[in-house]
């Protein structure tokens, strides 16, 4: 886990702050979908749908780096993340730097938010603000939720549902007319807005247990609560399996549910790749063994999502 060599500032920022391998697929996967579903009801928007992967991967950066700078602030000796802890100490990396970046971060996001107020009206505004609140909330504030064991279920509503029906609902409502407002999003946002989030909060969250499983020494140590560290590893790997399984059942749901057609079972193509993360996280349990399984989880996500807009997208074939 120790490096001979100093990591550089852009090191430092791309690899252990940024980490676009983990936060691009969690906001790319479920705007894929709703721009799916956008496509199949004829009101996809290239320019909503661009502001809101923007403001949504800002919003992801700017959770990642609350949790980090949450983490510093605490655990200045950090053995998890010794990269870091030597580059605060070295001046690399500032705890001031960090903090205005998570500023900067939710700032940038609330810019592209006027553009989608702007196309989609104010309810974007309730949209983006309880995300910045999600994000910030797991790591931050008076009871975050990370070091309580309540990750999980935030990760799988706003990952999931809520992360597919915004971005259905800022394309559809730029491309009604903004004048759709609030009302549209409680009376003609289609079911299927919400179901089709659903498996992708599962695999998002299955991220989250991976690390989870992974860090689950070094967070005991914290006093982190997460679920590996509550409950242990077996419950862990348990929850894996159930959300995973799901993933993969609701298709099927989809297709026979909802009828939205036949190709919507394109993400069953992604099987392989489901078994072979899933291989990982039963048969390995060292922090170094399940480093690389969190990005192939990202990979997995992500892989799922596109086929899962494709299959929404197609003509239906019953």
């Amino acid at each position: 886990m120790e490096q001979s060599l100093e990591w550089t500032r852009r090191e430092i920022w791309v690899r252990k702050l940024l980490y676009p391998g983990h936060t691009l697929p969690t906001v790319a996967a479920p705007l894929a979908v709703a721009t799916g579903l956008a496509a199949r009801d004829g009101v996809a928007g290239f320019g909503p749908a661009l502001a809101a992967l923007a403001a949504g991967w800002l919003i992801q950066v700017g959770g990642v780096l609350t949790d980090n700078y949450e983490n510093l602030l605490h655990e200045p000796e950090d053995r998890e993340h010794p990269e870091l802890v030597r580059a605060v100490k070295s001046g690399t990396l500032t705890l001031r730097a960090v903090r205005c970046a998570v500023l900067g971060c939710y700032a940038l996001a609330l810019l592209a938010g006027l553009y989608l107020v702007q196309r989609a009206g104010l309810a974007v505004v309730a949209i983006g603000l309880a995300g910045i609140a999600a994000s910030w909330v797991y790591s931050a504030g008076p009871f975050p939720v990370g070091r309580h064991g309540f990750a999980d279920p935030l990760f799988f509503l706003f990952f999931g549902v809520v992360s597919v029906a915004g971005g259905y609902y800022v394309q559809a409502a730029a491309a009604l007319g903004a004048s759709a407002g609030s009302g549209f999003l409680t009376e003609a946002l289609p079911l299927a807005a919400l179901a089709l989030g659903l498996p992708v909060g599962a695999l998002t969250t299955n991220i989250l247990i991976i690390d989870d499983i992974r860090d689950r020494e070094f967070d005991a140590v914290k006093g982190k609560l997460t679920v590996a560290v509550r409950f242990g590893i077996r419950w862990s790997r348990a929850e894996f399996a159930a959300l995973l399984t799901f993933a993969y059942i609701a298709p099927l749901w989809s297709w026979l549910g909802l009828g939205l057609g036949a190709w919507t079972l394109l993400p069953w193509l992604t099987a392989p790749l489901a078994i072979s993360t899933a291989r990982d996280v039963f048969t390995r349990e060292r922090y170094q063994d399940l480093v690389p399984t969190t990005p192939k989880a990202g990979r997995l996500l992500l892989a799922y999502s596109i086929l899962l807009a494709a299959g929404v997208a197609l003509p239906s074939v019953h």
